[in-house]
């Protein structure tokens, strides 16, 4: 049925397809190895909680961000993860906000870009204030990407805070 130039086309997708599976399952196997051990795997498992974050954003967010214990605030983690707006000020003008930051690492923003487009998809409330946000300026819908982004960032934070401080109250019993 099909003709000689789409069969090889096809061919060529498949052989794609399965190098790139292939590929997925090389990589995934040493991540979970990594996720399994004792001092990463009550945090991700409560990171992974979260609707949207798989695997690769938990142990991204665990790597990158370290021990949540240093920020104060969910304010120092969006600051930390660069999703915050630059301020534009002088002395005669209102304060005007521009892009985000974009300080911190690159890699962990991109891991919550597509993780909070699942979050979106899965979290009522991120719906809602997506969706408020983009019935507002129906052109600023990376606007409201980003603040989403960073209510994840900030709700990813206070879940692995919680797991820190289970266990150092564990393991302050264990002392006494």
């Amino acid at each position: 049925m099909l003709g000689w130039s789409t069969r090889q086309a096809l061919d060529s997708l498949l052989g794609q397809l399965r190098f790139l599976e292939a590929e997925i399952d090389r990589v995934q196997k040493p991540l979970e190895e990594l996720a399994n051990e004792p001092r990463h795997k009550p945090i991700i498992e409560e990171l992974r909680q979260e609707a949207g974050v798989g695997l690769l954003t938990a142990m991204v967010y665990r790597t990158e961000i370290g021990q949540a214990g240093r920020f104060g605030r969910g304010r120092q983690v969006g600051k930390f993860v660069g999703l915050t707006p630059t301020s534009h000020e002088s002395g005669q003008q209102s304060d005007r906000k521009g892009h985000i930051s974009r300080q911190g690492p690159p890699r962990l923003r991109k891991v919550l870009c597509q993780a909070s487009w699942v979050h979106i998809i899965h979290d009522d409330r991120a719906r809602r204030i997506y969706q408020r946000l983009v019935s507002r300026n129906p052109k600023k819908k990376k606007i409201a990407l980003v603040a989403v982004m960073r209510r994840l960032a900030v709700r990813m934070w206070h879940r692995m805070r919680k797991i820190e401080r289970q266990q150092l109250q564990a393991g302050s019993e264990c002392r006494a």
